[in-house]
């Protein structure tokens, strides 16, 4: 080591010190979701949003989230747990997310169960009008 002295240790450290850290979650807020009508349970779940702060408003963080849910807890039915439903938060009302259908998809294991292994795969997409 190199005789004399170190001036960044006898000074007291970097300048302005380190900024201190607050608790992520101190800054969130709870929104319920609810499911659209078509489904039997209506309250379906909560998510978290960061609170409203200068431009940034938390309403409008949350339009647009789509959410992935079971449909065996959406309709209180375990037979058709394989299904999985992917709604899409369209509106707020006060503290709950209004939702509407976005998709549906199976199961890993339910597609590995109907697709055989050596044969070959027919992929197809269809578009379905709704009202």
């Amino acid at each position: 080591m190199a005789v004399g002295k170190n001036k960044r240790l006898t000074k007291g450290g970097k300048k302005g010190g380190k900024k201190k850290q607050g608790d992520p979650f101190m800054k969130k807020e709870w929104y319920d979701i609810k499911a659209p009508t078509m489904f039997s349970t209506r309250q379906c779940g909560k998510t978290l949003v960061t609170r409203t702060s200068g431009t940034k408003i938390a309403s409008e963080a949350l339009k647009g989230r789509v959410l992935e849910l079971n449909l065996a807890d959406l309709n209180n039915d375990e037979d058709q747990s394989y299904k999985k439903i992917k709604l899409c938060i369209e509106e707020i009302q006060g503290r709950n997310c209004l939702t509407d259908f976005h998709g549906m998809e199976l199961t890993r294991d339910k597609q590995c169960a109907l697709i055989r292994k050596g044969q070959t795969l027919i992929e197809a997409h269809a578009d379905a009008k709704t009202t």
